[in-house]
């Protein structure tokens, strides 16, 4: 095997030992194989393009515009031209996944499921670093800086798992980077003829004193320097201090489950909650019917906030799954507990893009066209593969639940497992918060009783003041100090009540989403990015998980909480009303009146999301298609450009010609370069007759054929030297006889490579660059003359 051949398998293998790093990120793995032959398909490419050979850059341009066509086939092959060929919408395509694969590995814990988008990140990330791979070690015949792409990868991957790549991989990593080395360090000694290792030792059966070596020593010894090297950077480590025990240190113990469709990572949206609320115009994000009764408790819940680490609030890292058709009975829900089955439904802005859809709680069946998983411990819908809320528009039934004050005060404990996970507090949680939660529920004899007295405390009679402009940390800091100041926005009141629930043993979490919205004359509801909220949910046996309203004047005090229910009267449970349809509609009528909140959408009637409009699709115009089409067969015409080329050479030369003697010599050069497609390069500095006996020796041609190549060889010789030529007749068909000679000795791969890749096309690369250089020497001297002229004419 050549030199060539030997960096191009090196950079293949390190590239693939190196990607194996990413392999414990996604599951299941199989976008591995894709990668390996996409990177296969790349080493060909530059395999057969530097063998024409081609210059450096197109030889990379070759590369890359393979990886592209089969990236188009793999992943875009609906939207390509002919199922293959790259247009406008496979890159609109890739943009789309692109996007969609970034969402997901904000979204998925590890190991991830092997999502569209998160597919095409790992194989366009494999074939870029290949790529760069490729054309340093190979084209350019510089193995080391291709270590910088390498570790680049291996970087990206142990960056991604939070350090715990492992050491396997780093150590296959590493290897294919040593091999990488050793393949041009050898490559560079045989540059030099043979090597010799110094004398034999005389004492090996069948050795002689003196007798020469082989390369053998110089790879032992590179060997050797690598498997040091290689070993200091896994020892070294452990010696110092600062660097935690090396790459063998542990990866950490990750969080989440596995499960059906993955899983969804943890999220913070009270982050951009106070961003929303600070809004200086309030723009419409939802709009929405309902049959519901009364819509002041219809809270709409993005995400459930459960896990507390003393830092801030978190969504825990849980399994997803396919939406099913009818969701769960809500946990801890008695069939005594009244309630009332609700339908809404929803459509959301185009300027409202977020991966959580909001719903009602409880929902029980959800009516969602897209890419929608489901969490079944908080309820809650997610988008997959980039789906986001978008201009959606879908159904919920809900139910709207009802439980009386004696029902939530003899509600027994919590399950033993609900209230180990939903009760944690962090060791950091300052006393001053339980103190505090212990004052002002004293006297409450059950945990319903606490619960309303931690809300009333906050909402009314704590003097808390409701202020956006506070700063909205969320770890035990915020708390003490929100306690001491109070000041705050729902943030602060939701995670503080949450906070101190929990100390009180009462299961609890904290709700993102929004308010009700505002109702509009056509009868619909308008929810703005300032309805954005937060609320606290606290578990009680047989009501399920529990809305609280602590934050003043924002939302609705639940009923259940207000004095008057803990008189025993029951609250009358919401039936739909007699003025609104049992099936609302799906689009909200447009109002003949601008009312106030209309005005701050900038609009009058409803939004555009809900119009119903088609868009008039007209299909793709002409020009377009043209342009499409030429394109694609220019790009399928590429690789036969070769072939092209050299057919229509053979048959100038072969064509008949006015002159004898520049047919003669046309020929002759027609039979060279056959000879040069099939392996027997030109040379020359030899005679016509010396020649001739050259492509019969080397190219293996039998008798008919040798005697044709001869025969040949003499008219050259009567058209060189001969004062007058004797005329010849029968070139063309000697031609062709010496060609089929040299396509009956040669092998099936060079005659593969006569055929599409002939050698002596290089003669057109040779001939461009030479009429470039004359026409850039024509230009110059064109702009000397014409400087020079001017200078010299008179101002």
């Amino acid at each position: 095997m050549s030199g060539r051949g030997r960096l191009t398998l090196a950079a293949f293998g390190a590239t693939l030992l190196a990607s194996a790093a990413l392999l414990p990120l996604v599951k299941p793995a199989t976008w591995i194989f894709t990668a390996a032959i996409l990177l296969g398909l790349q080493s060909g490419v530059g395999t057969i393009t530097r063998r024409v050979p081609l210059a450096r850059p197109l030889t990379i341009a070759a590369q890359a515009l393979v990886t592209l066509l089969v990236l188009t086939v793999v992943f875009a092959r609906e939207q390509a031209v002919l199922g293959l060929l790259p247009g406008p919408e496979v890159l609109a395509s890739f943009g789309t996944l692109f996007q969609a694969g970034v969402d997901d590995v904000g979204t998925y814990a590890i190991p991830a499921p092997d999502t569209a988008g998160i597919r095409l990140l790992l194989v366009v990330g494999v074939a870029s670093v290949g790529l760069l791979v490729d054309a340093l070690a190979v084209t350019f015949r510089s193995a080391a800086p291709a270590g910088l792409p390498l570790l680049a990868l291996y970087s990206v991957a142990a960056g991604l798992s939070g350090g715990g790549a492992g050491w396997l991989y780093f150590l296959l990593a590493a290897a294919g980077y040593l091999l990488l080395l050793l393949a041009e360090g050898r490559d560079r000694l045989s540059q030099w003829g043979r090597v010799f290792g110094g004398a034999r030792r005389t004492d090996r059966p069948g050795s002689a004193a003196g007798e020469g070596g082989s390369a053998s020593a110089p790879v032992r010894t590179g060997r050797r320097i690598g498997a040091v090297s290689l070993g200091i950077a896994l020892v070294v480590p452990f010696a110092l201090p600062g660097l935690s025990g090396g790459i063998f240190g542990g990866a950490g113990k990750g969080e989440g489950t596995g499960g059906k469709g993955g899983t969804i990572s943890a999220v913070n949206p009270l982050v951009s909650l106070q961003n929303d609320l600070r809004q200086p115009d309030d723009r419409e994000v939802l709009r929405y019917r309902t049959n519901a009764r009364d819509t002041s408790g219809m809270y709409l819940r993005l995400v459930a906030l459960d896990q507390f680490d003393g830092t801030a609030w978190k969504s825990s890292v849980r399994p997803i799954q396919d939406v099913p058709e009818q969701l769960p009975w809500p946990d801890g829900l008695s069939q005594d507990v009244a309630t009332t089955e609700v339908t809404s439904n929803f459509v959301a802005s185009t300027a409202y893009e977020q991966k959580w859809l909001p719903m009602p709680y409880p929902a029980q069946r959800v009516s969602i066209g897209g890419s929608w998983r489901y969490e079944p411990a908080g309820r809650m819908l997610v988008g997959d593969n980039g789906q986001n809320t978008k201009g959606t528009r879908y159904s919920v039934t809900s139910l709207d639940i009802r439980p009386t004050a004696e029902q939530l005060a003899a509600a027994p404990a919590a399950p033993e497992k609900l209230r180990q996970e939903y009760t944690k507090v962090p060791a950091s949680l300052p006393a001053d918060v339980r103190a505090t939660a212990l004052e002002v529920t004293r006297g409450a004899r059950n945990g319903y009783e606490r619960a309303v007295k931690l809300q009333d405390w906050f909402a009314r009679d704590g003097g808390f003041s409701y202020d956006v402009k506070v700063d909205s940390g969320t770890g035990v800091q915020a708390i003490s100090r929100f306690l001491k100041d109070k000041e705050g926005f729902c943030v602060h009141f939701s995670f503080s009540m949450a906070a101190m629930a929990r100390s009180l043993g009462i299961p609890a979490r904290v709700a993102v989403g929004f308010m009700p919205g505002t109702p509009q004359p056509d009868g619909s509801l308008s929810v703005g990015i300032r309805d954005a909220h937060a609320w606290p949910e606290l578990y009680f046996e047989g009501a399920g998980w529990t809305r609280f309203e602590p934050t003043p004047s924002r939302g609705s005090v639940p009923d259940y909480t207000r004095e008057q229910s803990a008189g025993g009267a029951a609250t009358p449970t919401a039936q739909p009303s007699t003025g609104t349809s049992a099936q609302p509609s799906a689009i909200p009528s447009a109002s003949e009146s601008c009312p106030p909140q209309l005005r701050r959408l900038g609009e009058c009637g409803p939004d555009k999301a809900a119009g119903g409009a088609a868009a008039d699709d007209t299909g793709m115009p002409p020009l377009q298609l043209t342009l499409l089409v030429l394109g694609a067969l220019l790009l399928l015409a590429l690789p036969l450009l070769p072939w092209l080329w050299r057919t229509r050479l053979r048959a100038r030369r072969l064509g008949p010609a006015g002159d004898p003697a520049t047919r003669v010599l046309a020929v002759w050069s027609e039979i060279k370069d056959t000879a040069w497609d099939y392996g027997v390069a030109p040379d020359d500095s030899l005679t016509p007759r010396g020649t001739a006996a050259r492509l019969v020796r080397l190219g293996e041609l039998g008798p008919d054929a040798g005697d044709a190549v001869h025969r040949v060889a003499r008219a050259v010789e009567q058209v060189l030297y001969a004062p007058r030529p004797a005329p010849t007749t029968g070139l063309t068909e000697q031609a062709l006889l010496i060609r089929r000679g040299f396509h009956a000795s040669a092998t099936r791969p060079n005659r593969l490579r006569a055929l599409l890749a002939p050698r002596s096309a290089a003669r057109a690369a040779w001939a461009a660059r030479s009429r470039a250089t004359t026409l850039s020497t024509r230009a110059r001297t064109l702009l000397r003359t014409t400087l020079h002229r001017l200078s010299r004419t008179p101002a």
